[in-house]
C-alpha cells in the first residue's frame, strides 16, 4: 500500500500550512506551465490521481468539465476536498493508486500533480492510466524532478529491499528515498526521466510535451525566495496523448 504520510496528524498540519494548501492552484508555482498543456476541458471526463484538497477539480468544472473524480489515499485530504465541494458532478473516492483499477476508455483527460513520485509500482498505475484513457484522451503529470528525488550529498540511502548503503551514483541508483520533510519518515521512489519517459512510451503514449519546470525571472521577481530553485528543475512535467 502507498505510504499515507498525508494522514499523519504532523504531517497534514505542515502540508496544510503550504501555499499551495492555502491559496490552491495559483498558490502552486508551476501551476501556469501544466495548465498550458491541458486539452479543452469544456465537455470532458477527468479524473485526478492524488486529487488532495480538490482544487483542481473544482477549477476543471469551472472551465466546463463534464464530470470529475478525484481519487486519494488519505481521509483528511478528502474530507476537506468534500468540505469545499458542492457540486455533483465532482465525485470523491478514497483508493490505493498502487491497487487502483480504472474503467476502460472512460476519461479524456488523466491529471495527477505531485504524486507518482510516492508509488513504489508506477508503470501499473500507468498502465491503468492507458487503460482508462479514451482514444485520443491525454496524461498531464508532474512529478518531484529526478535530480530533486536523488540525493544531493552523499548520505546512507535504502533500497527497495530495504538494505542501507553510502550510493556511488545517487542519480543513477534508482529505488526508495526517506527523507524528513514537514515530518519524519516520507518514503518517495527515484526514478531517472529516462524511466519516466520510456515508461509512457513502452505503454504507448506519445509524449506531447516535456518541461523540466524553474521558476521564471518574473516570478523570482515577484517571490525572491524561488531564486534558489534556479539551482536545479523542482518538478518534470508531463504531457502524453493516448494513441
Amino acid at each position: 500500500m502507498t505510504q499515507n504520510i498525508y494522514d499523519n496528524d504532523e504531517f497534514f498540519a505542515g502540508y496544510s500550512r503550504l501555499g499551495r494548501s492555502v491559496a490552491g492552484l495559483d498558490g502552486a508555482a508551476e501551476w501556469p506551465s501544466l495548465r498550458a498543456m491541458l486539452p479543452p476541458l469544456r465537455g470532458a471526463r477527468i479524473v485526478d490521481l492524488g486529487c488532495g484538497f480538490g482544487w483542481f477539480c473544482r477549477w476543471a468544472r469551472e472551465q466546463g468539465a463534464a464530470a470529475v473524480r478525484g481519487i486519494d489515499v488519505s481521509e483528511k485530504m478528502l474530507a476537506r476536498a468534500r468540505a469545499e465541494t458542492a457540486d455533483p458532478a465532482i465525485t470523491y473516492e478514497r483508493a490505493d493508486l498502487e491497487t487502483l483499477d480504472l474503467p476502460e476508455r472512460a476519461f479524456d483527460l488523466v491529471y495527477s500533480s505531485l504524486t507518482f513520485h510516492y508509488l513504489e509500482n508506477l508503470e501499473r498505475l500507468l498502465g491503468q492510466v492507458h487503460r482508462a484513457a479514451a482514444p485520443g484522451g491525454r496524461l498531464v503529470c508532474s512529478v518531484e524532478h529526478p535530480v530533486y528525488t536523488a540525493p544531493t550529498r552523499p548520505g546512507w540511502i535504502t533500497d527497495a529491499d530495504g538494505r542501507k548503503h553510502w550510493p556511488v551514483n545517487c542519480y543513477q541508483l534508482e529505488g526508495a528515498r526517506t527523507t524528513d520533510w514537514l515530518a519524519p519518515g516520507v518514503v518517495k521512489h527515484h526514478r531517472t526521466m529516462t524511466t519516466h519517459l520510456n515508461l509512457l512510451i513502452e505503454l504507448g503514449f506519445a509524449l506531447r510535451r516535456i518541461e523540466e519546470w524553474g521558476p521564471t525571472a518574473e516570478q523570482i521577481a515577484a517571490q525572491p525566495n524561488l531564486a534558489e530553485e534556479r539551482e536545479r528543475p523542482m518538478f518534470l512535467l508531463i504531457a502524453a496523448d493516448r494513441a
